[in-house]
């Protein structure tokens, strides 16, 4: 007998304060810094929360349990979150909401081609928004009663996430330098970067990446990045 991890959860116990109470959520999400602004909008949310951080530890979880909801990242570290939402999308029983969530909005029309329910644009940190993506998408019986509060919030992650996220990124790039990795690196970095608004990171990694993906020489910005990442690294070891 399945238990009951393996369906989704009813709406119960939701309040205005905490709308999403009664619902799971499985985010597939490769950087700690923007796993840890889902946790909080979940936990402020009344949601609970399960984190993969790849491809093949997000299938391990579905073989196991069923969630309420699954955001899904677009660039993982085993392939492409679109191939999970399009099987995702093409199960039965079907998952009731499937947000697809990127830095580069460039992407998401190739999530809604692949079955997603909505977007959610990095950085995630508005607890409307969040709210909002995933009530508007839910099936009528799993709603929550009455009106419902539109919060001001903004959750801000706790910066340790982001110092290893950065580290993770450096140690990528000190251990290999195959075509791959690199091109791995470069879009995680930036859409790191962005959601810890570092506007300076942000925009050498997609340089880099638009370097690469342009078939021109890299190195100059290869070293610039490096340079930055060790600048906020030695930052952080400081304090």
């Amino acid at each position: 007998m399945p238990s009951m991890l393996d369906r989704p959860a009813h709406h119960s116990g939701a309040s205005p304060e905490r709308p999403l109470a009664g619902l799971t959520v499985l985010v597939i999400e490769d950087s700690r810094f923007a796993s840890e602004a889902v946790r909080l909008l979940c936990l402020k949310s009344g949601a609970r929360i399960r984190r993969a951080d790849s491809l093949q530890a997000a299938r391990r979880h579905l073989s196991v349990y069923r969630p309420s909801v699954v955001i899904v990242d677009l660039g993982l570290p085993d392939g492409s979150g679109l191939d999970l939402i399009r099987n995702l999308a093409g199960a039965s029983p079907r998952i009731p909401v499937i947000l697809a969530t990127s830095g580069d909005d460039r992407l998401f029309p190739a999530a809604h081609d692949a079955g997603a329910d909505g977007v959610l644009c990095k950085p995630i940190e508005s607890l409307a928004v969040f709210q909002a993506s995933v009530l508007d998408i839910l099936p009528p019986e799993q709603q929550p009663a009455g009106l419902r509060a539109v919060p001001s919030e903004i959750v801000v992650p706790d910066p340790i996430a982001f110092h290893d996220d950065l580290a993770h990124v450096a140690e990528i790039l000190s251990g290999s330098d195959d075509d791959r990795t690199l091109d791995y690196a470069a879009h995680f970095l930036a859409g790191v970067a962005r959601s810890a608004h570092d506007d300076a990171l942000e925009q050498a990694a997609e340089r880099l990446a638009r370097q690469r993906a342009l078939g021109r020489s890299f190195g100059t910005d290869l070293a610039r990045v490096a340079g930055l990442l060790q600048d906020r690294l030695d930052k952080r070891a400081a304090i």
